[in-house]
């Protein structure tokens, strides 16, 4: 696709920005949690206007670029011409999110077959695995209301999520909140394999628990493990990896 660049028509920092959700897009791909064109992952621009940015509807994530990428309003508006529709009904969950939380810049939602899986069970999360610890320390659940295009729906979503990190939309999928782009694909990463180990543990007999006082210390161990950095200590990594694979991104 033959895409203007925006690099000079956009300020450094928005311009960085459209990077790291570019490559945060083509990282979802890679790691097979993208559902065709569908879901999304918002960033809000910083400053007072409540600007974000979100993908070009009907385009694949390893498709998406810095330049490609749509700016809007809170309504969904696009405030930056663009030759790519985008999908006010996908915005309603994150503009709900983003509207309650002036705490994150992101918001990643994914369809991916462990995450709806597991929002199917009755039992949500449960504590059986490391990577657990890290979702309960901060989770919340929404239950189904149908496909979410409708704002009426915004103000159950919000007292759901409350300051929750995670949030499991049942019989729908994951979705997460992150500082940073870095920080909600790092909880995403984990939140995915919480469910894909979760599913197969289930398969395969008895189940043993963690015990509760492991979990209520788990924002230590994550800034232990983390060296204090969250998804900066892996961001830089997986940009590398993504470099080695396709660096058409960053345009």
């Amino acid at each position: 696709m033959n895409i203007a660049s925006l690099k000079e028509v956009v300020s450094a920092e928005e311009w960085q920005l459209r990077v790291d959700l570019a490559a945060c897009y083509r990282l979802v791909a890679l790691y097979g949690w993208s559902d065709l064109v569908f879901t999304h992952i918002s960033a809000r621009i910083p400053g007072p206007e409540h600007h974000f940015l979100i993908n070009p509807y009907g385009l694949m994530f390893d498709e998406i670029t810095a330049s490609s990428l749509v700016k809007v309003d809170q309504q969904c508006n696009k405030v930056i011409d663009s030759p790519f529709p985008v999908n006010p009904a996908g915005f309603v969950i994150h503009s709900a999110v983003h509207e309650a939380r002036d705490d994150i810049q992101c918001v990643l939602h994914t369809h991916t077959r462990a995450g709806v899986a597991v929002s199917a069970q009755k039992c949500g999360i449960l504590p059986i695995s490391q990577q657990s610890t890290f979702v309960l320390g901060s989770l919340a659940y929404h239950d189904y209301e149908g496909v979410a295009f409708r704002d009426e729906e915004k103000p159950r979503l919000q007292k759901d999520l409350g300051s929750a990190n995670f949030l499991v939309l049942r019989n729908h999928g994951l979705l997460v909140c992150g500082k940073t782009i870095a920080d909600a694909f790092l909880s995403m990463y984990t939140f995915e394999n919480t469910c894909r180990i979760q599913l197969d543990a289930q398969a395969g007999g008895e189940l043993v628990m963690v015990n509760p006082q492991i979990v209520s210390g788990v924002a230590q161990a994550m800034r232990v493990q983390t060296g204090g950095l969250g998804g900066a200590f892996a961001w830089p990594s997986l940009i590398r990896k993504l470099e080695r694979t396709d660096a058409s991104y960053k345009t």
